[in-house]
């Protein structure tokens, strides 16, 4: 008897060291930063991270998830994009400028996507705080214009953050213009992966709409003289005059450049014809049909930032709680 109660005993003990061996594997970082030289682009500072570096997101996230979702994957991302910008004009680029102007780049996939990833990041973990905030009168209105109440707006946002069948992100938009109804101007967007809910990011970046546009193509050409006709530079038409009314003046070429849109001829009317009143890296440019939209708020559905502290099937309780954490002092 006294036999088996001492391995009874020498086994607890085991357990006890597995146990702590498997708590020391769980706060374990799943980064770690090597040592950089030379960062430009730097993980931001969140309003509220003093606090959450101590104790996590309450009531949210626990301190280990809250290091794995912020600090070590934001710092990933971040190496990442100096990684991948070094000695190049994009090094000192904002992230936000970045997704604008390399979304529809498919050379440029990968600075797309870790841009994308680290902005949208930013934007989840500062829309949170450490304690309940309420809504602002004006932005309440504003809620109720559109979805009617507040309890509408939670129900909405998180039946379609809970439907997401992958990672991505919700967001709570505010469209600046163009909207039917002037009063309702808030709207859900989901985005999947590194997707951004920015209008410019989905624009399709061709120099002309080949379905209204005079673009001077004709049978006969050949690849090289159609892909000069796109590039619209000076001095690249010696033998083919014919070609030169029709130069862009986008893209690499020269922005001067004589241009069927330029110059009012067909497919120039419409606010989506001169680039220079929608230029992509002010977030104006955006694709027909598209709207202006203002990123309020928004939630990640990513499974690194849940699953640690809520285990599978518990999304949902996850979004609740992230609900009466929002910054709502945006």
């Amino acid at each position: 008897m006294e036999k088996i109660e001492r391995l009874s005993e020498a086994g607890g003990g085991k357990g006890r060291g597995l146990k702590r061996s498997s708590q020391r594997l769980a706060a374990k970082p799943l980064y770690a930063p090597k040592f950089q030289r030379r960062r430009k682009h730097e993980v931001p500072l969140l309003t509220h991270g003093s606090s959450f570096e101590r104790a996590g997101v309450p009531g949210v996230l626990s301190l280990d998830a809250y290091l794995t979702a912020w600090t070590q994957y934001q710092q990933f991302l971040v190496d990442k994009l100096n990684r991948l910008t070094a000695q190049t004009k994009e090094e000192n680029t904002p992230t936000k400028n970045l997704v604008l102007q390399y979304a529809r780049d498919p050379n440029h996939a990968a600075l797309f996507n870790y841009a994308s990833a680290a902005h949208n990041n930013h934007i989840f973990f500062s829309t949170l705080a450490p304690e309940p905030t309420h809504v602002p009168r004006p932005l309440l209105t504003e809620i109720d214009a559109s979805f009617s109440s507040l309890s509408s707006l939670r129900s909405h946002f998180l039946a379609t953050a809970d439907s997401m069948f992958g990672p991505g992100y919700v967001w709570l938009v505010k469209r600046n213009q163009y909207t039917l109804n002037e009063s309702v101007r808030l709207s859900i967007l989901a985005t999947y992966n590194a997707g951004s809910p920015y209008p410019g990011a989905h624009f399709r970046l061709q120099p002309l709409d080949m379905n209204t546009a005079n673009t001077g193509v004709t049978a006969d050409m050949s690849p090289t003289a159609y892909a000069r006709m796109m590039k619209g530079e000076e001095g690249t038409y010696p033998n083919d005059q014919r070609l030169r009314p029709y130069a862009t003046g986008m893209g690499t070429g020269n922005p001067n450049a004589p241009s069927a849109v330029n110059k009012g001829t067909a497919g120039s009317f419409g606010l989506f014809s001169n680039t220079s009143q929608n230029p992509v890296l002010s977030g104006q440019r955006k694709a027909p049909g598209g709207a202006l939209v203002e990123v309020l708020l928004g939630v990640s559905t990513w499974e690194h930032v849940w699953l640690r502290d809520y285990g599978f099937g518990g999304k949902r309780r996850f979004l609740e709680a992230w609900w009466d954490s929002i910054d709502w002092e945006l």
